[in-house]
């Protein structure tokens, strides 16, 4: 574990913990990939690959659809919903160390925050049975703003019924997530090394572990 930015120690006990969903509990990338294609199929456009996803897809679909497909962006977001409503689950399946993290975590206060339209955010979890992980579980749409606005994170807080501040931890694998926790005023904490981001440096994480399965162990000593 490692603490870029030198201010706040790792061996400070959090008092809540949020967190991002895919690419950091959750690989759905292939399930993404295949909605992003058919909405490309309908629009002519060439496919991605599932790294492509991986590499492009960061901000919420009302964000990025309508720079991407003009004013027919709201024909795009249904057939890409519907093709995730379809076949999205056949490709859920948990990051390594995923569940044995969140496992490690139930001593503490536990949300999602996530860019991912909030009804699908639900879906999944209650697909891999993690509900009983969780207090909020906060989707695209669900705030009045979507990451790198802090709202979300905010509104998963009033949720817990926790205070901004360096004791909540918001793991994410991007920098958009570190954004969106400085933001909000918690500790921005990476997992991964961030390389289909622009790795370590461009994040600037508070805290940096390189695998859940690092997190789990610094939070077993904490606990």
């Amino acid at each position: 574990m490692t603490e870029p930015r030198g201010y706040i120690s790792g061996s400070r006990r959090p008092a809540a913990l949020l967190y991002d969903w895919d690419n950091t509990l959750v690989d759905g990338w292939a399930g993404i990939t295949a909605a992003l294609n058919a909405v490309f199929a309908e629009f002519g456009h060439p496919p991605w690959t599932t790294e492509n996803t991986r590499n492009r897809v960061r901000v919420a679909l009302r964000e990025s659809f309508p720079v991407m497909f003009g004013e027919r962006w709201e024909h795009a977001r249904d057939v890409f919903y519907d093709s995730l409503t379809r076949q999205g689950l056949d490709h859920v399946v948990p990051m390594p160390g995923a569940e044995a993290l969140l496992q490690a975590g139930a001593d503490w206060p536990q949300g999602v925050v996530s860019n991912k339209a909030g009804a699908f955010l639900r879906r999944e979890v209650t697909h891999l049975g993690w509900n009983g992980f969780f207090g909020p579980i906060v989707g695209a749409g669900d705030a009045t703003a979507d990451k790198p606005d802090p709202a979300p994170l905010l509104l998963a807080l009033r949720h817990l019924g926790h205070a901004a501040g360096g004791t909540v931890w918001y793991m994410g694998d991007t920098a958009l997530d570190m954004q969106a926790a400085r933001a909000a005023g918690v500790t921005a904490v990476l997992i991964g090394d961030a390389r289909h981001d622009g790795g370590v440096e461009r994040a600037a994480p508070d805290l940096h572990f390189k695998s859940a399965f690092e997190v789990r162990s610094r939070l077993r000593e904490l606990a």
